[in-house]
């Protein structure tokens, strides 16, 4: 199929960007394109007007310090995953980014673009909101941050409003005493996951102190859910039950085309024990 019929507008600078979306509820924003793209020609997105910001100077960075992970509104997720630094500051970002898609959507697709097509089932969007991060946009009243945890309202629904333009994204550092593990079940590599998992675990010595794991592909939004307490300190096959038991009583996981709403509900258990317990051993690792 062809995309309906649309204006084409490719600004130099984010205020002309900005200009081009003013009075256009209906306007989509152009980055990487590779989630936008297959809708445009499937018509299930059909804007009266497509503004490229890929001509707009410098949205391309990837910037680390201690403080965690700053990514440009066009900086590709191959740039973000081959950044050493990266996974020096946050691991857990290169390793949710290698199981984006493939390696050719990586060289195209953006970060900060798949983060605000607020996709339940794809993986940054879970890992924004585990790691409490945030999106910077800007619009016609100015610049304005927006945590993760109020970024996404609905199923393919962020918060940022129509005229507005995702800037920056901000990962912050893992904390010292912590380790992450991700791991996901998809029928190939690179397809959309029947289910992911992510976890970070805080250890003083041999005690986990926290725990917070997200969860992808399970419900409308990206869920996060502290399993602190119902880990109890320690991991054990008889505390691992309990998290997973805590976790599927908040999750709603969902039956579609992938998989059903029950092995939805065994992929989520099952993952949550190998993820919990890969994330205390590179938490213990890290410690040593």
């Amino acid at each position: 199929m062809k995309p309906a019929p649309f204006d084409y507008v490719r600004p130099g600078t984010l205020e002309e960007a900005l200009q081009a979306l003013a009075g256009h509820p209906e306007a989509k924003v152009l980055a990487g394109g590779q989630s936008l793209v297959p809708l445009l020609s499937m018509r299930l997105a059909a804007p009266a007007v497509l503004v490229d910001i890929n001509a707009l100077p410098d949205l391309d960075h990837v910037t680390v310090d201690a403080t965690g992970v700053r990514v440009g509104a066009l900086a590709r997720h191959a740039h973000v995953l081959a950044d050493a630094d990266v996974e020096r500051v946050q691991p857990l970002v290169p390793l949710a980014l290698a199981n984006v898609a493939h390696a050719t959507i990586r060289n195209r697709g953006t970060t900060v673009g798949s983060l605000v097509h607020a996709d339940a089932a794809a993986e940054m969007p879970m890992v924004l909101r585990l790691l409490g991060g945030s999106v910077d946009v800007v619009g016609p009243e100015g610049r304005r941050t927006i945590a993760a945890e109020d970024l996404y309202v609905g199923p393919l629904e962020s918060s940022l409003h129509h005229d507005e333009i995702a800037v920056e994204a901000f990962f912050p550092a893992l904390a010292g005493g912590s380790g992450v593990a991700f791991e996901e079940i998809a029928r190939r590599h690179g397809d959309y996951a029947m289910c992911g998992v992510a976890a970070v675990v805080a250890v003083e010595g041999h005690r986990v102190t926290g725990l917070r794991v997200g969860y992808l592909s399970v419900s409308d939004v990206p869920a996060v859910v502290d399993l602190t307490d119902a880990l109890g300190g320690e991991v054990t096959a008889a505390s691992l039950d309990r998290a997973a038991d805590a976790a599927l009583a908040v999750l709603e996981p969902e039956t579609d085309i992938h998989a059903t709403a029950d092995y939805r509900a065994h992929l989520a258990r099952v993952l949550t024990a190998r993820v919990v317990t890969a994330a205390h051993e590179n938490a213990k690792e890290r410690q040593a």
